[in-house]
């Protein structure tokens, strides 16, 4: 038993000169600024040896330029002004037409429900469509826009391979017009979103109660999910193909798909499992579901499942019920938590196809040759 007595008298040593080390270290801090000792803490608790070298590996300062540069090009663009100036006058619109002409019915419907700034929401008074409606129509327009001409127009004007040839990893650009994009984004939805509860806010003479509140701001953070898709797509177009028109044009045509010919589609294919009507009662609810989960490939069709939960929360069940799921079922609103719950499936199927997008035009640009014009 020599040999243990002899390793725990080195563990000793070791410890007692540690700890005289660290003693020595942390007298040397009082010297220090806050945000030093802070640093200068973390090293000595942690014994960071690749500290020094592993910091500014990633050039943040040139990522935070290439940022504002997206953000500045996109603002001072006459594409984004046009496109937010015609959603903002729907939205506000319909808001406002809703509000001179159906205020009766909103305030009957606030008085079952008491979720008045939420039916400004999805509200309508049938002379136009509700404010999400023209957020799910006019929404991937707007990513569209943002991105069919993120990476082609840099290669077509020849200074993709200027910004590659300077120390800043390839990736750095790609991740600067996607951030700069969900940036811009964010900033629209949130200031119409804000601009429709000022306006509740100054006809009714009532602030929002906190759970409205809440759900509206769960729903602007998912619209900005959304057209995050369309702005993904139109990235990884703008990767794929060098014609800034070609992405463009594959954009709206796979947006028209979604919004028209895949509804038509579908419709002819279930029409062919359709059930008579002496059919079972099992039968037809598995027909129903089977259009459910159809229609559930579009993203369009998932964002206006999500947005009916979460700004409707009488909204139970986003799919067809049983009688045996209706049988003892207490018609009231269900609180934010279950409705997120009820949308996560949704929600997961679009965040998805948003990274899937990303990834696929991470990989293409990654692994593309980018030569010079000249």
């Amino acid at each position: 038993m020599d040999w243990t007595i002899f390793i725990i008298n080195i563990f000793k040593k070791v410890k007692h000169m540690k700890n005289k080390v660290l003693r020595i270290s942390i007298s040397k801090l009082n010297e220090l600024k806050f945000r030093d000792r802070i640093t200068q803490l973390h090293t000595l608790v942690f014994r960071d040896d690749n500290a020094e070298t592993s910091k500014g590996n990633f050039p943040w300062a040139p990522f935070k330029a290439m940022v504002q540069k997206e953000i500045s090009d996109h603002f001072r663009n006459w594409r984004f002004i046009i496109l937010f100036v015609i959603i903002s006058l729907a939205c506000m619109g319909t808001l406002f037409a809703t509000m001179a002409n159906g205020m009766k019915v909103l305030v009957a419907d606030s008085a079952e429900n008491n979720f008045f700034f939420l039916n400004l929401f999805t509200k309508s008074d049938g002379t136009l469509p509700p404010f999400f409606g023209f957020v799910g129509f006019l929404g991937p327009l707007f990513g569209i826009s943002l991105g069919f001409d993120a990476i082609s127009s840099e290669q077509q004007r020849g200074t993709l391979s200027r910004v590659m040839a300077q120390p800043v990893p390839r990736d750095s650009i790609l991740n600067a017009k996607f951030l700069a994009g969900i940036i811009v984004i964010s900033v629209m939805f949130f200031t119409l979103s804000f601009l429709v509860l000022g306006s509740g806010l100054i006809a009714v003479g009532i602030p929002p109660t906190a759970e409205e509140f809440m759900r509206i701001m769960v729903y602007t953070v998912l619209s900005i999910v959304y057209v995050s898709f369309w702005l993904n797509l139109a990235i990884l177009f703008s990767v794929r193909f060098k014609q800034s028109a070609t992405s463009a044009l594959l954009g709206i045509a796979v947006w028209l798909f979604f919004t028209i010919f895949y509804p038509l589609i579908a419709n002819i294919f279930i029409k062919a499992y359709e059930p008579s009507k002496f059919a079972s009662p099992r039968a037809i609810y598995f027909y129903e579901k089977l259009k459910f989960y159809l229609l559930q490939i579009m993203p369009n069709e998932l964002f206006d499942g999500i947005t009916s939960a979460i700004l409707v929360p009488s909204v139970r069940s986003l799919g067809p019920l049983s009688m045996e799921q209706l049988q003892g079922a207490i018609p009231s609103s269900l609180p934010l938590g279950q409705s997120i719950m009820l949308v996560w499936p949704q929600f997961t199927g679009l965040l998805s196809l948003t990274l899937l997008c990303f990834l696929l035009s991470y990989i293409i640009f990654m692994k593309r040759e980018i030569r010079s014009r000249g």
